[in-house]
C-alpha cells in the first residue's frame, strides 16, 4: 500500500530557501538532500509539491515504466523551445512519436562509418595544430574547454551540413554559451519576459538566436535547391518519411527545429564531456598508457577508426567512467505527473514536480565503491554486471533516451583514441583544481589548461 510522503526538508520560508540553493548551489543542494534523507525526498516550494528520487530502480520506473504518465515539466520546455522551435527534443505524445520515428533514421547503424569519416576531419586537423604548437616550444598549452568546443563544433557542422563552419566558430560557440547561460537561469525564474521587451537580458538572447537562426536557415535553404543528397543527417531529414505513420515528411520549419536541436545538443554537452574526460586523463598517466597498449594491439600503427570501436573495450569503458563521475546533463529534465501514480511505494499526486541526479546516483557507494575514484574497470566484466539497471544514465534511459548516445560515445572514442595515440596530457603547472558548475551542461567555472606533449 502507497503511502503518502518520503522525509523532507521543511522549513518556516515555504521552500524559499530549497529554491535558492538549487538555483545558486546546485550540486551540493542535491548531495545534502540525498545525504540527509535517503533516496526519496518530499518537499514543497510555495504551493508546488515536488519529490526527489536517486534510487536506481526509482530512475527506471519515472523514465522507463511511467514513461508515459510522468512527462517533462513545461517550464523548461518553453525556454529552449524559444530557439529549438518545436523540435523532438520539445515535443510530447504522439507528435514526438511521430518525429522520433522521422529523425530515426539518421542514426542508424550503417549511417556511423560516414559519419566517422566527417569527425575524423576535424580530428586530423586539431592533431596538426597541436603538432606545429609542439614543433615550436616542445609542447601545447590548451585551454581544453575551446579546444573541445571548437572541435566538436566542427564535427557536428560537417556531419550535420557536410560544411566547414571555421570561419563562424567563435560566434556560434559564443551565441551557444550565452544562450546555454540563459536556459539555466530561466528555467529557475518564476517567468519568462516577453522577447519584445527591450531587456539587457533580451538582447543578448535575441542576438544570439539571430546568430543560429542565420546559419540553419542558410544551410536548410541552400540544400534544397541543391536537392543532393551528401550522406549527412541534413540529407536524411530532408528525405525522411514517415512509413509508419502518415506517410508524410518534415516541413522546411520542422527540419530548421530538429537540425537546431542537433547543432545545439550535439556538440554543447560532448565539449563538456570531453572537458572533464582529459582532465581524468590528465590525472591517470596509468590509464592513459593503458589505452595505448589496446589502441596498439587493435589498431597497429594506424589511427583507430569506426570499424575499430567495438574492440576498444577499454577506451569504451574510459569514457562511460569519465561520464559517471562528470554527467554533462548532470540530471534529465525535470518531470511533472499527469496523473497520480506510485512511485517506490510513495503516492506521487497529479501535477507534482519529480526530479532525478544522474550525478548523485552515479557517486552512490553502493553501486560505485569508492565513487570519486576514476576507475574504468568498473565498466569490464566481471564487475559491470553488478550495476544495476539505472544507475547509469548519462542520456537518459526509457523510451526518450537522448537519440544522440551512440554518436556521442563514437565521437568521444575516436577524439580520445586519435589524440592519445600521438600526444601525452597533463595538467599545465599551476593550473587549480577546477570547479564544476551547472549551465545547460556541467563545465568547469574557470578555464582549463591542458599540456600536450608528443608520445
Amino acid at each position: 500500500m502507497a503511502t503518502t510522503f518520503p522525509p523532507g526538508p521543511s522549513d518556516w520560508t515555504f521552500g524559499v530557501s530549497l529554491a535558492r540553493g538549487l538555483k545558486y548551489r546546485l550540486i551540493e543542494t542535491y548531495e545534502n538532500l540525498h545525504r540527509d534523507y535517503g533516496d526519496r525526498v518530499y518537499c514543497r516550494i510555495g504551493p508546488i509539491r515536488l519529490y526527489f528520487f536517486f534510487h536506481p530502480d526509482d530512475v527506471r520506473e519515472v523514465l522507463v515504466t511511467h514513461s508515459k504518465t510522468i512527462i517533462r515539466d513545461p517550464r523548461p520546455l518553453r525556454v529552449f523551445a524559444q530557439w529549438n522551435g518545436n523540435s523532438m527534443l520539445i515535443a510530447e505524445g504522439e507528435q514526438w512519436v511521430r518525429q522520433r520515428r522521422l529523425v530515426q533514421p539518421a542514426f542508424q547503424s550503417r549511417r556511423f562509418a560516414g559519419y566517422a569519416e566527417k569527425m575524423d576531419v576535424g580530428i586530423n586537423a586539431l592533431k596538426q595544430t597541436l603538432a606545429a604548437d609542439i614543433a615550436r616550444t616542445g609542447h601545447a598549452d590548451v585551454d581544453i574547454d575551446q579546444t573541445m568546443t571548437a572541435l566538436t563544433l566542427d564535427i557536428i557542422c560537417q556531419t550535420l551540413f557536410s560544411t566547414d563552419m571555421k570561419s563562424h566558430t567563435e560566434e556560434i560557440r559564443r551565441a551557444v554559451a550565452t544562450l546555454s547561460e540563459i536556459a539555466f537561469v530561466e528555467m529557475q525564474a518564476p517567468f519568462i519576459w516577453p522577447l519584445w521587451l527591450p531587456t539587457q537580458w533580451n538582447r543578448r538572447k535575441k542576438k544570439a538566436m539571430r546568430v543560429m537562426d542565420e546559419v540553419v536557415w542558410e544551410m536548410v535553404r541552400q540544400r534544397r535547391r541543391e536537392n543532393v543528397d551528401k550522406g549527412d543527417l541534413l540529407s536524411m531529414l530532408l528525405a525522411a518519411v514517415d512509413d509508419e505513420g502518415d506517410g508524410g515528411s518534415l516541413t522546411d520549419e520542422q527540419v530548421r527545429n530538429e537540425s537546431m536541436t542537433l547543432m545545439l545538443g550535439g556538440h554543447d554537452t560532448t565539449a563538456a564531456g570531453l572537458d572533464w574526460l582529459w582532465l581524468l586523463l590528465a590525472k591517470h598517466p596509468d590509464i592513459c598508457e593503458r589505452c595505448r597498449s589496446e589502441l596498439q594491439t587493435v589498431c597497429g600503427n594506424k589511427a583507430p577508426t569506426f570499424t575499430d570501436l567495438p574492440a576498444l573495450t577499454y577506451l569504451n569503458a574510459v569514457v562511460r567512467e569519465a561520464l559517471r563521475i562528470y554527467p554533462p546533463a548532470i540530471g534529465v529534465f525535470l518531470r511533472k505527473a499527469t496523473e497520480d501514480v506510485t512511485i517506490a511505494g510513495y503516492e506521487v499526486p497529479k501535477g507534482s514536480l519529480i526530479s532525478l541526479s544522474s550525478l548523485v546516483t552515479h557517486r552512490d557507494e553502493r553501486w560505485f565503491p569508492d565513487p570519486h575514484r576514476f576507475d574504468p574497470d568498473r565498466f569490464l566484466p566481471p564487475r559491470v554486471d553488478s550495476i544495476p539497471h539505472g544507475a547509469w544514465f548519462p542520456f537518459g534511459t526509457g523510451p526518450r533516451v537522448c537519440i544522440g548516445q551512440s554518436f556521442a560515445m563514437t565521437e568521444m572514442m575516436l577524439i580520445a583514441g586519435n589524440l592519445l595515440r600521438s600526444f601525452r596530457v597533463s595538467l599545465v603547472p599551476g593550473q587549480p583544481e577546477p570547479v564544476p558548475v551547472v549551465t545547460a551542461a556541467l563545465r568547469p567555472r574557470d578555464s582549463l589548461w591542458l599540456r600536450f606533449e608528443p608520445v
